[in-house]
């Protein structure tokens, strides 16, 4: 394996293998109300462009994973997600940390992200990691009760 990035509770990240759409399928799905189906991540992970970053144990059982696009010197954090027993232990922190180091090879300078308004957590996380807000797109989150939710667009310089 010629990438892996030491996580907190004995967990490491590396890159994701195609057999694990499935599984990112269904973490997606629990973590997200419009959950993607894994041909989504069928096409992530046969796509350089388009990495896949876990965060698992020895066994490879997954807590957790991001998705990001690179587009000549920009990066988009996609998605990322974490296993609801896996919150609050520094999991999400670890992924970015790995993103953030492979990306360091890369030409991306700049990453981006969308988050709902409402999701204090990621927020808070995204700000000590660095991102800061640049904008905002109202209506981009539908709830399952129907209502509408502002994105949160923020940026980070990558170095």
């Amino acid at each position: 394996m010629d990438k892996l990035w030491m996580a907190p509770n004995g967990l490491h990240v590396e890159p994701a293998e195609a057999e694990d759409a499935a599984a990112l399928a269904k973490l997606h799905a629990a973590g997200f109300y419009r959950g993607w189906p894994v041909a989504d991540f069928v096409t992530f992970l046969s796509d350089k462009a388009t990495p896949v970053y876990v965060a698992c144990d020895a066994k490879r059982r997954i807590a957790g994973f991001a998705v990001i696009r690179t587009v000549a010197d920009e990066a988009e954090l996609l998605s990322i997600a974490v296993e609801p027993k896996w919150r609050g232990k520094g999991v999400g922190r670890a992924l970015l940390q790995a993103v953030f180091a492979d990306l360091l090879m890369s030409p991306a300078r700049k990453m981006f992200l969308e988050v709902d308004e409402h999701n204090s957590a990621a927020i808070a996380l995204y700000m000590r990691l660095g991102f800061v807000t640049i904008s905002s797109r109202k209506g981009y989150y539908t709830h399952p009760d129907g209502s509408a939710a502002t994105a949160l667009v923020m940026a980070r310089d990558l170095g």
